[in-house]
Formats: structure tokens, sequence, C-alpha cells
């Protein structure tokens, strides 16, 4: 198991899409298609391609202050600022050149080992998945 709490107070937009899309099982089966060890681990993806995300409109950016470091959740986007749609990345490492440019949303309290283990490549030969995810009242 992995534990994330989420930071509303950061991001509310992206806490409630993350929200919404873990509740629906929208993430279940999900891989992890990049997984750069020292750096991150990123999913979300339901095609595992890392060219996809839900069916729901991209999101405005809620960049903050929040350092990107280990255990940090941040959303996944392309080179417009406001494209954050369904995939994220966990931070295996600090990686605080990516702060205020990428929104963060959460982070890991429990299970961060979990995330270390997954397979590592672009894409992983054997991806590793998101089993269940959902949020907690």
């Amino acid at each position: 198991d992995v534990h994330i709490k989420l930071r509303p107070d950061l991001a509310p937009q992206h806490v409630e899409r993350i929200t919404k899309l873990a509740d629906s099982g929208f993430y279940d089966g999900v891989v992890f298609h990049r997984v750069i060890d020292g750096f991150m681990a990123q999913g979300g993806d339901p095609t595992g391609t890392g060219m996809s995300g839900s069916k729901e409109p991209n999101l405005p950016a809620e960049f903050s202050r929040e350092p990107h470091v280990r255990g940090v959740c941040s959303m996944a986007r392309t080179n417009d600022p406001n494209s954050a749609n369904s995939q994220f990345f966990i931070c295996l490492d600090d990686a605080t050149f990516l702060d205020g440019q990428y929104t963060v949303w959460g982070e890991v309290t429990e299970g961060m080992e979990n995330v270390d283990a997954l397979p590592k490549g672009e894409p992983p030969r054997n991806p590793g998945k998101i089993v269940k995810a959902r949020s907690e009242a």
C-alpha cells in the first residue's frame, strides 16, 4: 500500500480531480509508464503510453512554493502549463528544479518503499501498476 496525504491547500482543483478519478476506478490497473531511478515515477495514463489522459478537461496550473522533494506527488503535463489532466508523478528523490513549474497536490506518508521498488525504465519492461486507488473520507 501507498498512502498519500492530499494537499487541497496547495491545489484544490487538482486534488478534486485526483479524488474523482481515484474514486471512479479510473486509476485501477494503470501502469507507471516512466520510472527514472533517483528522479520520479510517472503514471496515470490509461493507455500506458504517457500520451493520454482522462476524458475530463485539462486543468489550469496551480503552482505553489511547495518544493519537489522525495515523496511529493505532482501533476505531469505537456509544455503547456495548463495541460495537467490525469497523469502524475511521485518524486523518488529531491527534484527542486521542478519547483514552481508543476502542480504539487500531495505527499506520500506511508509506503514509499513500494514506490521505490517500481520497475525502472521509459517504459519499464514489466511496469508496476496501481492495483486500486481510492480516497479516504
